[in-house]
């Protein structure tokens, strides 16, 4: 069966992925803004509302690459790497960088969720423990971003909510 959305609870700190009959076809934990949902720039909140995949970063690196600015720094995240850099806001193993479809809510202006760089991204297995703790961005497990990567395409549509 195809993938027909993603949706992002919140709530419940889950990301699911649904085909067309809206059935679950698998289920991850995340970790949204430790600010709850927000629309607004510069407010380190998740947006809420539907959104599509604008892009889908990293494919063929391997699964702990480290990102910054949606480019590898040629860095492979390690417990020593983190030690060297405590307290890093980490962007593991690939960037599903997230566009707002509704304009006034998370599209133009000030709460343009592409133009606050908001992504579906892998962290480090404790940023993504079931407790909202991100800069705004979605986290995912490192191997679950991969897999999820795997298995979309830049377009599809993703509800957060």
């Amino acid at each position: 069966m195809a993938i027909h959305s993603l949706r992002v609870s919140i709530r419940e700190q889950r990301l699911t992925l649904l085909n067309e009959q809206a059935q679950v076809m698998r289920d991850y934990p995340v970790s949204t803004a430790r600010n709850g949902p927000g629309e607004q720039r510069d407010s380190g909140c998740t947006p809420r509302g539907w959104h599509a995949v604008r892009a889908v970063i990293g494919h063929g690196l391997p699964e702990n690459t480290v990102f910054r600015a949606r480019r590898p720094t040629g860095e492979y995240y390690d417990a020593e790497l983190e030690a060297r850099y405590p307290g890093r806001d980490w962007i593991l193993g690939r960037i599903l960088w997230l566009g707002g479809l509704e304009p006034g809510v998370n599209r133009y202006g000030h709460v343009d969720t592409g133009s606050r760089y908001i992504y579906i991204h892998g962290a480090p297995e404790r940023g993504v423990d079931g407790t909202p703790q991100s800069h705004g961005c979605i986290r995912m497990r490192c191997h679950d971003v991969v897999e999820l990567a795997g298995m979309i395409r830049a377009g599809l549509r993703v509800q957060v909510n």
